[in-house]
Parts: structure tokens; C-alpha cells; sequence
């Protein structure tokens, strides 16, 4: 059971207010229905109550008492910067899985294929006049996906959140997707990758964390029988 947005600081609510302590407690314990593991979604910068999350520490409270954490990284790392910023992601990695190891709660690092507001926000110009381009954390065709892959499964990661399968306003997704959308429609396509490249992707990801291929820090590419 996954519990989601708890300590991003533009929340309209204090989160010591809306009873999630009674909730965790009640998905994991309550004699009828409980008996289920809980996962929070954080804020990225959560083991500080820095940057993108409130700095309440109530947060790591409740992180505590649940089951696994998850960490929201999209946005935060781009491949338009020193070595794809895989470095600092990995060490971002790492760092959490250190934190949460001490206090025995499982760790689930977030990883993205890209990112783009330009169809959320009014075709590129938001309210507040900000210009957001098209690709603004471009995919690479793979290349950005793999290296927060394989940098997570490098730092030890056990399990991996993709994020996401169908968000196409964010430009996140990784489900099927035309290279070829309708005329006068700008959209992230797949840069001439085949339509199911994220999906074959995310496949590969899943057998390298299993330890069923080698591990890999290059993209892997496919062969004639799996096309």
C-alpha cells in the first residue's frame, strides 16, 4: 500500500494534522483489513528536511514507522549537467540506503526517463510566464533512464520505482508512444526508437537488479530476436 506526498512543503495541510499516523498504523496492524506493508512517498532531500521537503521532523517519524520509502527524484537530477549528474544521484542513493538501513526500513529509489512541463503548462508558457521547453530533461533515448538505473543498482539498491508508466503531461511516461504524432502536435516522442523502448527498457532493468544479466553501467541495445 502505497501512501503518497507526505512533507513536500507546498501542501496545503501540516501533516501532524491529517491522521497519518492512525493510517500507517491501521494499513499495518488493524485486525481485519491490516497486515500490509506501507511505502511512503517523500520529498528527494528527505533524510536532511531540506530543500524540497519540510523541514518538520515528523516526517522521519512516520518514514519509521512504515515499511519502505520512497523518494520522489524526478526533476531533480538532469542530464544537461556535469557527467549526466549520475554521480550525485548515485551518491544521493547511497546516502539514503545508509540512512534507512540504520533504521530498518526498506529503500526505493525513484528513476525517470526524462521529463518536460511543456503540454502541462499551456504549451510551454505557464501561468507565471515561465517558458518550459519541450524536452527540458531530454531523454537521450535511453541514455539518462539507464544511467539513474544502473547508478541506482550500483549504490546497492534491491528495488527500483519507475516513474511513470503513463504520465505523458510530465513527460515521464514509458508506455507505448508514436514517433509520429498528429500534425501540429508537439509531443516528447521516442526520438526514432522503437515504440516500446521504455518498456524493453525497464524489462532489462528488472533482470540486471535480479542479478539474471550482468550488470551494466553502458545501455544496453537489442538484438534481432527481441525486436
Amino acid at each position: 500500500m502505497v501512501v503518497w506526498g507526505l512533507g513536500f512543503p507546498d501542501r496545503g495541510y501540516n501533516i501532524r494534522d491529517i491522521g497519518i499516523e492512525r493510517l500507517v498504523d491501521f494499513l499495518k496492524n488493524d485486525p481485519q483489513y491490516g497486515g500490509c506493508s506501507v511505502m511512503l512517498g517523500v520529498p528527494t532531500y528527505f533524510r536532511d528536511l531540506s530543500v524540497d521537503t519540510n523541514p518538520d521532523p515528523y516526517l522521519h517519524k512516520m518514514i519509521e514507522s512504515a515499511d519502505i520509502v520512497m523518494p520522489w527524484m524526478v526533476q531533480r537530477f538532469t542530464p544537461l549537467v556535469h557527467m549526466f549528474d549520475v554521480g550525485r544521484y548515485e551518491e544521493q542513493v547511497k546516502a539514503d540506503l545508509a540512512w534507512c538501513a540504520d533504521r530498518h526500513v526498506d529503500y526505493a529509489p525513484c528513476v525517470s526517463p526524462g521529463f518536460s512541463w511543456y503540454n502541462m503548462h499551456h504549451h510551454g508558457k505557464a501561468d507565471n510566464a515561465m517558458i518550459y521547453p519541450l524536452n527540458q530533461i531530454p531523454r537521450q533515448k535511453g541514455r539518462f533512464y539507464w544511467n539513474e538505473i544502473s547508478g541506482a543498482v550500483e549504490a546497492k539498491a534491491k528495488m527500483l520505482y519507475v516513474a511513470m508508466f503513463d504520465e505523458m503531461d510530465e513527460g515521464t511516461a514509458i508506455l507505448k508512444c508514436s514517433n509520429h504524432p498528429p500534425a501540429g502536435v508537439k509531443l516528447c516522442d521516442y526520438e526514432g526508437m522503437p515504440t516500446d523502448h521504455y518498456l524493453w527498457l525497464t524489462g532489462q532493468a528488472g533482470k540486471m537488479l535480479r542479478g539474471e544479466i550482468p550488470f551494466s553501467k553502458s545501455i544496453p541495445t537489442r538484438t534481432l530476436a527481441e525486436k
